[in-house]
Protein backbone atom coordinates (compact mmCIF):
# COMPACT_ATOMS: atom_id res chain seq x y z
CA UNK A 1 0.00 0.00 0.00
CA UNK A 2 1.49 3.06 -1.03
CA UNK A 3 1.86 5.48 1.34
CA UNK A 4 1.17 9.77 1.54
CA UNK A 5 3.32 11.14 -1.20
CA UNK A 6 5.94 13.69 0.26
CA UNK A 7 4.40 16.93 -2.13
CA UNK A 8 0.82 15.63 0.43
CA UNK A 9 2.84 15.12 3.54
CA UNK A 10 4.07 18.92 2.90
CA UNK A 11 0.89 20.02 2.40
CA UNK A 12 -0.62 22.40 5.04
CA UNK A 13 -3.80 21.34 4.50
CA UNK A 14 -3.62 17.75 4.49
CA UNK A 15 -3.61 15.64 7.82
CA UNK A 16 -1.09 12.85 7.65
CA UNK A 17 -2.48 11.14 10.99
CA UNK A 18 -5.71 11.03 9.25
CA UNK A 19 -4.49 9.65 5.93
CA UNK A 20 -2.49 6.91 8.15
CA UNK A 21 -5.95 6.23 10.30
CA UNK A 22 -7.65 5.49 6.98
CA UNK A 23 -4.68 3.56 5.51
CA UNK A 24 -5.48 0.91 8.39
CA UNK A 25 -8.87 0.99 7.48
CA UNK A 26 -8.10 0.40 3.58
CA UNK A 27 -5.33 -2.73 4.51
CA UNK A 28 -8.31 -5.03 5.43
CA UNK A 29 -9.60 -6.69 2.27
CA UNK A 30 -12.46 -9.30 1.41
CA UNK A 31 -12.05 -12.23 3.17
CA UNK A 32 -9.62 -11.16 5.19
CA UNK A 33 -11.07 -12.11 8.63
CA UNK A 34 -8.30 -10.75 11.65
CA UNK A 35 -5.64 -8.83 11.16
CA UNK A 36 -2.33 -8.25 14.10
CA UNK A 37 -0.42 -4.80 14.11
CA UNK A 38 2.28 -6.71 12.31
CA UNK A 39 0.66 -7.94 9.53
CA UNK A 40 -1.30 -4.16 9.12
CA UNK A 41 2.15 -2.51 9.28
CA UNK A 42 3.36 -5.04 6.38
CA UNK A 43 0.68 -3.57 4.55
CA UNK A 44 0.59 0.05 5.21
CA UNK A 45 4.44 0.04 5.07
CA UNK A 46 4.21 1.97 8.48
CA UNK A 47 6.38 1.50 12.14
CA UNK A 48 4.27 -0.72 14.18
CA UNK A 49 4.52 1.49 16.97
CA UNK A 50 2.47 4.08 15.01
CA UNK A 51 0.43 0.97 13.88
CA UNK A 52 -0.56 0.66 17.70
CA UNK A 53 -1.65 3.81 18.72
CA UNK A 54 -3.90 3.63 15.26
CA UNK A 55 -5.73 0.75 16.07
CA UNK A 56 -6.26 1.57 19.76
CA UNK A 57 -7.54 5.27 18.13
CA UNK A 58 -9.74 3.35 15.64
CA UNK A 59 -11.03 0.86 18.50
CA UNK A 60 -11.97 3.77 20.47
CA UNK A 61 -13.27 5.61 18.19
CA UNK A 62 -15.78 2.31 17.16
CA UNK A 63 -14.21 1.63 13.49
CA UNK A 64 -12.17 -1.87 14.70
CA UNK A 65 -13.44 -4.52 17.08
CA UNK A 66 -10.43 -5.70 19.24
CA UNK A 67 -10.25 -9.94 19.53
CA UNK A 68 -7.95 -10.43 22.25
CA UNK A 69 -7.72 -13.95 22.00
CA UNK A 70 -5.63 -13.49 18.91
CA UNK A 71 -4.27 -10.03 19.23
CA UNK A 72 -6.15 -9.06 16.55
CA UNK A 73 -8.49 -6.87 14.96
CA UNK A 74 -11.56 -7.19 12.59
CA UNK A 75 -13.73 -3.82 11.31
CA UNK A 76 -16.26 -2.76 13.38
CA UNK A 77 -19.86 -2.35 11.68
CA UNK A 78 -19.11 1.57 12.12
CA UNK A 79 -16.28 0.73 9.00
CA UNK A 80 -18.44 -1.01 7.54
CA UNK A 81 -21.14 1.32 7.32
CA UNK A 82 -18.87 3.81 5.70
CA UNK A 83 -18.67 1.48 2.99
CA UNK A 84 -22.68 0.73 2.52
CA UNK A 85 -23.15 4.04 2.67
CA UNK A 86 -21.27 5.01 -0.34
CA UNK A 87 -23.04 2.24 -2.42
CA UNK A 88 -26.23 3.31 -1.37
CA UNK A 89 -25.30 6.44 -2.82
CA UNK A 90 -23.97 5.09 -6.13
CA UNK A 91 -27.15 5.58 -8.62
CA UNK A 92 -24.67 3.89 -11.34
CA UNK A 93 -24.89 0.77 -9.21
CA UNK A 94 -28.41 0.22 -8.65
CA UNK A 95 -29.58 1.81 -12.24
CA UNK A 96 -27.20 -0.77 -14.11
CA UNK A 97 -27.90 -3.46 -12.44
CA UNK A 98 -31.01 -4.80 -14.88
CA UNK A 99 -28.70 -3.87 -18.08
CA UNK A 100 -25.96 -5.84 -16.19
CA UNK A 101 -27.89 -9.02 -15.65
CA UNK A 102 -29.25 -8.78 -19.37
CA UNK A 103 -25.67 -8.82 -20.70
CA UNK A 104 -24.90 -11.14 -17.66
CA UNK A 105 -27.83 -13.99 -19.48
CA UNK A 106 -26.92 -13.09 -23.17
CA UNK A 107 -23.16 -13.14 -22.89
CA UNK A 108 -23.12 -16.09 -20.44
CA UNK A 109 -20.12 -13.80 -18.80
CA UNK A 110 -19.90 -12.18 -15.28
CA UNK A 111 -20.82 -8.20 -15.61
CA UNK A 112 -19.03 -5.80 -13.16
CA UNK A 113 -18.89 -2.13 -12.36
CA UNK A 114 -15.85 -0.34 -10.27
CA UNK A 115 -14.43 2.82 -10.09
CA UNK A 116 -10.73 3.37 -9.09
CA UNK A 117 -8.94 2.72 -5.59
CA UNK A 118 -5.15 3.93 -5.77
CA UNK A 119 -3.58 1.31 -8.88
CA UNK A 120 -6.56 -1.00 -8.26
CA UNK A 121 -10.58 -0.81 -9.76
CA UNK A 122 -12.89 -1.68 -7.21
CA UNK A 123 -16.35 -3.79 -7.96
CA UNK A 124 -19.11 -2.01 -6.61
CA UNK A 125 -21.62 -4.23 -8.55
CA UNK A 126 -21.45 -7.41 -10.02
CA UNK A 127 -23.81 -9.44 -11.88
CA UNK A 128 -22.68 -13.40 -12.11
CA UNK A 129 -24.34 -16.71 -12.82
CA UNK A 130 -22.00 -19.15 -10.96
CA UNK A 131 -19.70 -18.89 -13.64
CA UNK A 132 -15.68 -19.87 -12.75
CA UNK A 133 -13.37 -17.27 -13.45
CA UNK A 134 -10.48 -19.25 -11.56
CA UNK A 135 -10.51 -15.90 -9.19
CA UNK A 136 -13.26 -15.32 -6.55
CA UNK A 137 -14.60 -11.72 -6.93
CA UNK A 138 -17.36 -9.79 -5.65
CA UNK A 139 -18.50 -6.47 -4.50
CA UNK A 140 -15.29 -5.20 -2.83
CA UNK A 141 -12.71 -7.04 -4.65
CA UNK A 142 -10.08 -5.10 -6.48
CA UNK A 143 -8.52 -5.27 -9.57
CA UNK A 144 -5.40 -3.97 -11.05
CA UNK A 145 -5.89 -0.60 -13.06
CA UNK A 146 -2.79 -1.97 -15.66
CA UNK A 147 -3.70 -5.11 -16.80
CA UNK A 148 -7.13 -5.56 -16.57
CA UNK A 149 -9.86 -4.54 -19.27
CA UNK A 150 -11.48 -2.60 -16.71
CA UNK A 151 -8.56 -0.44 -15.51
CA UNK A 152 -7.57 -0.03 -19.18
CA UNK A 153 -10.45 1.16 -19.98
CA UNK A 154 -10.74 3.93 -17.27
CA UNK A 155 -7.24 5.17 -17.89
CA UNK A 156 -8.50 5.79 -21.19
CA UNK A 157 -11.46 7.55 -20.06
CA UNK A 158 -9.58 10.10 -18.41
CA UNK A 159 -8.60 13.84 -19.16
CA UNK A 160 -4.93 13.65 -20.86
CA UNK A 161 -3.34 15.35 -17.76
CA UNK A 162 -5.05 12.69 -15.30
CA UNK A 163 -3.93 9.73 -17.01
CA UNK A 164 -0.39 10.60 -17.84
CA UNK A 165 -0.22 11.47 -13.60
CA UNK A 166 -1.86 7.82 -13.53
CA UNK A 167 0.75 6.62 -15.42
CA UNK A 168 4.02 7.98 -13.70
CA UNK A 169 1.86 6.44 -10.74
CA UNK A 170 1.63 3.03 -11.94
CA UNK A 171 5.14 3.05 -13.87
CA UNK A 172 6.54 4.09 -10.22
CA UNK A 173 4.80 1.34 -8.26
CA UNK A 174 5.47 -1.47 -10.84
CA UNK A 175 9.03 -0.73 -11.76
CA UNK A 176 10.88 -3.18 -14.03
CA UNK A 177 7.73 -4.69 -14.40
CA UNK A 178 5.72 -1.49 -16.18
CA UNK A 179 7.79 -1.94 -19.94
CA UNK A 180 5.31 -4.91 -20.47
CA UNK A 181 2.27 -3.32 -18.59
CA UNK A 182 2.76 0.11 -20.64
CA UNK A 183 2.45 -2.02 -23.50
CA UNK A 184 -0.85 -3.74 -23.22
CA UNK A 185 -2.18 -0.21 -22.13
CA UNK A 186 -0.89 1.34 -25.67
CA UNK A 187 -2.42 -1.51 -27.40
CA UNK A 188 -5.45 -0.96 -25.37
CA UNK A 189 -5.69 3.00 -26.59
CA UNK A 190 -5.98 1.73 -30.10
CA UNK A 191 -8.58 -0.28 -29.26
CA UNK A 192 -10.71 1.97 -27.74
CA UNK A 193 -10.17 4.20 -30.69
CA UNK A 194 -10.66 1.74 -32.80
CA UNK A 195 -14.12 -0.59 -31.31
CA UNK A 196 -14.88 1.73 -28.29
CA UNK A 197 -13.81 -0.74 -25.72
CA UNK A 198 -10.54 -2.16 -24.47
CA UNK A 199 -9.14 -6.22 -23.94
CA UNK A 200 -7.84 -8.02 -21.88
CA UNK A 201 -6.84 -11.90 -22.70
CA UNK A 202 -4.18 -13.74 -20.04
CA UNK A 203 -2.61 -10.31 -19.33
CA UNK A 204 -3.85 -10.04 -15.92
CA UNK A 205 -4.67 -13.90 -14.96
CA UNK A 206 -3.99 -16.38 -17.79
CA UNK A 207 -7.26 -18.29 -18.19
CA UNK A 208 -9.23 -14.79 -17.97
CA UNK A 209 -10.96 -12.91 -20.92
CA UNK A 210 -12.50 -10.04 -20.76
CA UNK A 211 -13.55 -6.42 -22.44
CA UNK A 212 -13.96 -3.09 -20.43
CA UNK A 213 -15.84 -0.20 -21.25
CA UNK A 214 -16.14 3.07 -19.72
CA UNK A 215 -18.70 5.44 -18.26
CA UNK A 216 -18.32 9.17 -18.00
CA UNK A 217 -21.26 11.07 -16.98
CA UNK A 218 -21.73 14.81 -17.20
CA UNK A 219 -22.63 14.68 -13.41
CA UNK A 220 -18.65 15.67 -12.20
CA UNK A 221 -18.65 11.78 -10.63
CA UNK A 222 -16.27 9.00 -12.72
CA UNK A 223 -15.17 8.11 -14.64
CA UNK A 224 -16.35 4.71 -13.94
CA UNK A 225 -15.80 1.40 -15.94
CA UNK A 226 -17.73 -1.98 -16.58
CA UNK A 227 -16.41 -5.30 -17.54
CA UNK A 228 -17.68 -8.41 -18.83
CA UNK A 229 -15.51 -11.49 -18.47
CA UNK A 230 -15.48 -15.43 -18.50
CA UNK A 231 -12.52 -18.32 -19.10
CA UNK A 232 -10.87 -17.38 -22.16
CA UNK A 233 -11.81 -20.98 -24.10
CA UNK A 234 -15.47 -19.49 -23.75
CA UNK A 235 -14.41 -15.82 -24.36
CA UNK A 236 -12.19 -16.09 -27.94
CA UNK A 237 -10.79 -12.77 -29.15
CA UNK A 238 -13.03 -13.46 -32.04
CA UNK A 239 -15.97 -13.59 -30.16
CA UNK A 240 -14.65 -10.24 -27.60
CA UNK A 241 -14.04 -8.17 -30.76
CA UNK A 242 -17.20 -8.79 -32.94
CA UNK A 243 -19.79 -10.10 -29.59
CA UNK A 244 -18.95 -9.36 -26.00
CA UNK A 245 -17.36 -5.97 -26.83
CA UNK A 246 -19.84 -4.10 -29.28
CA UNK A 247 -22.83 -5.74 -26.55
CA UNK A 248 -20.73 -3.97 -23.86
CA UNK A 249 -20.59 -0.75 -25.51
CA UNK A 250 -24.09 -0.20 -26.46
CA UNK A 251 -24.86 -1.25 -22.39
CA UNK A 252 -22.86 1.35 -21.39
CA UNK A 253 -24.30 4.08 -23.87
CA UNK A 254 -27.87 3.34 -22.65
CA UNK A 255 -26.78 3.56 -19.15
CA UNK A 256 -25.32 6.58 -19.64
CA UNK A 257 -28.29 8.65 -21.48
CA UNK A 258 -30.63 6.77 -18.66
CA UNK A 259 -27.87 8.36 -15.93
CA UNK A 260 -28.50 11.84 -17.71
CA UNK A 261 -26.29 11.45 -20.42
CA UNK A 262 -22.19 11.52 -21.19
CA UNK A 263 -19.46 14.33 -19.98
CA UNK A 264 -19.08 16.42 -22.62
CA UNK A 265 -15.67 16.46 -23.44
CA UNK A 266 -13.31 19.18 -24.18
CA UNK A 267 -12.36 20.81 -27.53
CA UNK A 268 -8.88 19.77 -26.28
CA UNK A 269 -9.50 16.33 -25.20
CA UNK A 270 -11.64 16.04 -29.11
CA UNK A 271 -8.50 17.10 -30.71
CA UNK A 272 -6.64 13.79 -29.20
CA UNK A 273 -9.32 11.83 -29.66
CA UNK A 274 -7.39 10.20 -33.07
CA UNK A 275 -4.27 9.89 -31.21
CA UNK A 276 -5.26 7.73 -28.53
CA UNK A 277 -2.96 4.98 -28.40
CA UNK A 278 0.33 3.83 -30.03
CA UNK A 279 2.80 5.88 -28.24
CA UNK A 280 0.68 8.05 -25.78
CA UNK A 281 1.56 6.33 -23.22
CA UNK A 282 5.13 6.79 -23.20
CA UNK A 283 4.83 10.23 -24.21
CA UNK A 284 2.34 11.08 -21.07
CA UNK A 285 5.10 9.61 -19.01
CA UNK A 286 7.76 11.91 -20.26
CA UNK A 287 9.38 8.66 -22.13
CA UNK A 288 10.28 9.60 -25.61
Amino acid sequence: MKRASKKAATDRNFVVALSRGLDVLRAFQPNDGLLGNQEIAARTKLPKPTISRLTYTLTKLGYLTPVPKFEKYQLAPSAMALGYAALANLGVRHLSEPYREEVMRATGGAVAVGGRDRHSMIYFGQSRNGLALGVQLDVGSRVPIATTAMGRAYIWALPPEERAALLRELRDHYGSRWAKMRDGIERSGETVAKHGFTMSTGDWQDDVAAVGVALRLNDGTGPYAFNCGAPAFRFTEDRLLNDIGPRLVAMVRNIEQALGGIAPQSKKEQSKKSRVGGKVARLAEGIR
